[in-house]
């Protein structure tokens, strides 16, 4: 990919590979759909003509709402190719709240597959995915196309936040900035000779990213439709997949399929990309384990600050277990703590020219940047005297229990300590006399056992006794949100629900 190129779509094109496979798409059923780079980079363009030819004006959105394929991403390359904003859609949100981000977008198309037709709000024009007379292929229009040419900032997706705290948020994210993030992974990633595998939506940037980041270096990717245990293992080890990207309960999920990884090569994997949420030491053990072939990278990104944040110490020095890395030397950053001091430990602004343009629609929100253009992550991190950050919790999912501050994300990493332990969740659930207590949710590894209170005991015994959880309950897998991260929301409610049912025994 060449410096000259200013439109995000335009990562594959002539300078690609043409005739190399770009991806294996997958379906449901794990039937092949094959996509080499040459064909991508003529449905991208035949979209951008479909598109233009219905006079579809620059900086309008158009949106997607689908499961992972090989088609959506050559849709979200031929909507930015036209000088439109791609908006992918959450199909895992429920109906209300897909509808509220269609119209919040202004959207004024809408591709769709067929499983989430039904989602789609009535006055915005459909279009199917499927490549059929009545579909995808009846919109697109085959031929040359050249690439509109953005200027300054001007915007290439809008990603909208999972909405755990009032409504989603649309980030606007410019074709500047994200060919930034491309070509800087790409000087610090070689990918030519990987295999890649996706299995995270393509409406989050975990997955986003790093599609584009295949193209952009010609590698081959193995996408799936979405995640499950089983497609996962299958799809690593019938295409020998090398590199993996993933967050921490995917990998768990994966973990409690004994049976199947018994009998799985997995051999081919040589680095598992972890992000999203933080990896505990008993998980990094257990990967070591299960891949032993493969270097983990841990990873940290947001949608608003870009996932180019971290890097190798320059001085070579290795990572301490759990940390993300060193600042990356394109990145500035600094930690504040709570007086809005600089600090040691603290909530993370990071500046870079990755970052978000803004949110789309929400002069309602305070901004999320420094006067002097730092984003501010709400992330709370700890960085060590060698200049290594390490992940301590979210902000918001801070609590204060008899005036002691609480982070989630410790608690969770104590249990996942325990031998028995294979996931855990802690939630603040408030109390009179406390304000509030932590409580947790464990799930087991197979075969393993362990009560409440040897649970409880081991906590008292590692760390100290206000953050050691009241109660404990264990269960056979943790709710997952819609980024497949942990469902806290859900696990809160579900905590209160049981311990009005105890009170009412």
């Amino acid at each position: 990919m060449t410096h000259a190129i200013r439109n995000l779509g335009d990562v594959i094109g002539a300078h690609s590979p043409g005739d190399h496979l770009a991806f294996i798409g997958l379906d449901a059923q794990l039937r092949e759909s094959l996509y080499r780079f040459d064909q991508l980079d003529a449905l991208a363009n035949a979209v951008a003509r479909g598109l233009r030819a219905r006079g579809y004006a620059q900086g309008q959105r158009i949106a997607l709402l689908a499961a992972n394929s090989v088609e959506f991403i050559a849709v979200v390359l031929g909507i930015m190719r036209a000088g439109l904003v791609a908006v992918p859609v959450n199909h895992r949100f429920p109906k209300a709240l897909i509808q509220y981000v269609v119209a919040d977008s202004g959207a004024r198309l809408l591709f769709c597959d067929q499983a989430h037709a039904s989602l789609a709000p009535a006055d915005v024009p459909q279009v199917s995915l499927a490549r059929s007379d009545a579909g995808l292929d009846r919109f697109i229009d085959p031929g040359a196309f050249a690439s509109f040419q953005p200027q300054a900032d001007e915007p290439a997706m809008i990603l909208y936040t999972s909405g755990s705290t009032g409504k989603p948020k649309g980030v606007v994210l410019s074709h500047a900035a994200h060919l930034w993030v491309v070509r800087t992974r790409m000087q610090a990633t070689p990918l030519a000779q990987e295999r890649a595998l996706i299995a995270a939506p393509l409406y989050h940037m975990n997955a986003l990213a790093l599609a584009l980041l295949t193209l952009a270096s010609g590698a081959t990717a193995v996408l799936l439709p979405q995640f499950t245990a089983s497609g996962y293992i299958d799809a690593i080890e019938r295409y020998r997949c090398t590199w993996l990207t993933a967050v921490p309960p995917m990998i768990a999920m994966m973990l409690r399929e004994p049976a199947r990884l018994a009998h799985a090569d997995l051999s081919s994997v040589r680095v598992v990309r972890m992000g999203s949420a933080p990896v505990s030491a008993s998980l990094l053990a257990q990967i070591h384990q299960l891949l032993p072939n493969a270097r983990v990278i841990n990873a940290y990104g947001t949608t608003e600050g870009g996932p180019v944040v971290f890097g190798p110490h320059p001085q070579g020095l290795a990572n301490p277990p759990l940390s993300v890395g060193y600042a990356h030397p394109q990145v500035r950053l600094r930690l504040r703590d709570e007086s809005g001091n600089l600090s040691e430990e603290g909530v993370l602004e990071l500046n870079s020219l990755g970052l978000m343009s803004g949110y789309h629609n929400r002069a309602d929100l305070r901004t999320p940047f420094t006067d002097d253009g730092f984003y501010i992550t709400g992330d709370v991190f700890r960085r060590d005297s060698n200049g290594f950050y390490t992940f301590v919790g979210r902000r918001d999912d801070m609590f204060v229990s008899g005036g002691e501050n609480i982070y989630p994300g410790e608690i969770e990493k104590l249990l996942e300590r325990h031998p028995a332990v294979q996931q855990a969740c802690a939630v603040p659930v408030a109390d009179d006399i406390k304000g509030f207590k932590p409580m947790a949710f464990v799930v087991l590894r197979k075969g393993a056992e362990a009560s409440e209170a040897q649970i409880k005991a081991f906590t008292l015994e590692h760390a100290a006794a206000y953050q050691h959880p009241r109660r404990v309950w264990f269960v056979d897998a943790l709710p997952l949100a819609t980024t497949h991260k942990i469902d806290r929301q859900a696990l809160l409610l579900e905590a209160g629900q049981r311990l009005q049912a105890t009170a009412a025994q």
